[in-house]
C-alpha cells in the first residue's frame, strides 16, 4: 500500500507541481462545486496509477487540482464504492494519496436516507458520528506504522472545530440544516422497510453506502475531517416511498447550491486563520 501510495503521489507531483492545502470528495450534493474552482490541472483517473475508476451514474473520473479563493484544493470528481466491487483498501487508497499530496482538512459529501423522524427530503446534515455497518474495514490487514497505528482512536472521527465552523458559517449565511449521525451500509440495494427501522433503533439519523470507509482511513492518518449529507429520501415508517438512483441524484442536486455556499464559507474562515 504504502508503494503504492507514494508511486502515484510521485506521478502527480510530476504532472502538476501543486501542494493542496484541502482535499474534497465532490460525492452526492456536491458535484457542481467544480464550477468554484478556479481550475489548473484536470487528471483522469484511468491515467493516474493504482487509481480505480468510477462506474456509477454522476461520478465523473478526474482528479481535479486548483483555487477555490486564496486555497489550493485537490477534488476527486467522482468517488470509489465498496459495492462497485473494489477493496475497501482500493475505495479509500486516493484518500491517503491526497494526505501525502499534503492537504491539511478532507471534506465529503454523500446522499442518504433518513430516519430522524424530524428530517425532511431535502435538509442538509452535518454529520457528528457514524456507524459502520458494512461489516467491513479499509484497515484490515498488515498495518503500516508509516500510515498510522494499528488501533487508531475513533473518539473524534470528524473534526469538532470544523462542525463548530461549519455551524457558524450556516447561522451567518442563514443556511439551514440538521446534525447527527451517519450509518454506512455496503449496498448497492437500498434498505428495507425493516432495515431502516433497525438504523434508527441502534442511533442513526440517515443511512447511506459510502463516506465511513473514507473517515476511518483519515483518522487513522490523523487527517481532519468534516462530512455533509444530503438526506434525499426518508426511511420513516408512513413515509417510506418507492426510490431509484435518479431519484436521489434530483433530490441532492436541489440542495447542492446550500451545501456549496456552506463549503466556501468554510474554506475562506480556514484561509483567514492560516
Amino acid at each position: 500500500m504504502y508503494k503504492k501510495i507514494q508511486e502515484t503521489v510521485a506521478f502527480i507531483k510530476e504532472r502538476t507541481n501543486f501542494n493542496p492545502e484541502i482535499g474534497i470528495v465532490l460525492g452526492t450534493g456536491l458535484g457542481n462545486f467544480i464550477s468554484q474552482i478556479k481550475i489548473e490541472h484536470t487528471i483522469s483517473y484511468k491515467e493516474i496509477p493504482h487509481f480505480p475508476v468510477s462506474t456509477v451514474k454522476g461520478h465523473h473520473g478526474q482528479l481535479i487540482m486548483g483555487t477555490v479563493h486564496n486555497t489550493k484544493v485537490v477534488a476527486l470528481k467522482g468517488r470509489f464504492h465498496f459495492y462497485e466491487g473494489y477493496s475497501m483498501q482500493e475505495v479509500t487508497l486516493p484518500i491517503r494519496v491526497m494526505k501525502y499530496l499534503g492537504i491539511k482538512h478532507l471534506f465529503l459529501s454523500n446522499a442518504s436516507g433518513g430516519t430522524n423522524l424530524n428530517f425532511s427530503v431535502g435538509d442538509m446534515m452535518i454529520v457528528e458520528d457514524h456507524i459502520n455497518l458494512t461489516g467491513q474495514n479499509p484497515l484490515i490487514g498488515v498495518n503500516d506504522e508509516r500510515l498510522g497505528p494499528r488501533f487508531p482512536d475513533m473518539s473524534e472521527v470528524y473534526d469538532k472545530k470544523l462542525i463548530n465552523l461549519a455551524i457558524d458559517v450556516a447561522k451567518e449565511k442563514n443556511i439551514a440544516y440538521q446534525i447527527g449521525v451517519y450509518a454506512a451500509v455496503t449496498g448497492p440495494n437500498y434498505e428495507t422497510p425493516a432495515e431502516y427501522k433497525y438504523i434508527r433503533f441502534i442511533g442513526a439519523d440517515a443511512v447511506g453506502m459510502s463516506t465511513v470507509p473514507e473517515a476511518i482511513v483519515a483518522r487513522h492518518m490523523n487527517l481532519s475531517c468534516f462530512a455533509l449529507s444530503v438526506i434525499s429520501d426518508l426511511g420513516i415508517e408512513g413515509k417510506i416511498e418507492y426510490i431509484s438512483h435518479d431519484a436521489v441524484i434530483d433530490a441532492a442536486s436541489l440542495v447542492e447550491p446550500k451545501m456549496t455556499a456552506l463549503i466556501l464559507g468554510m474554506i475562506d474562515r480556514l484561509d483567514m486563520k492560516q
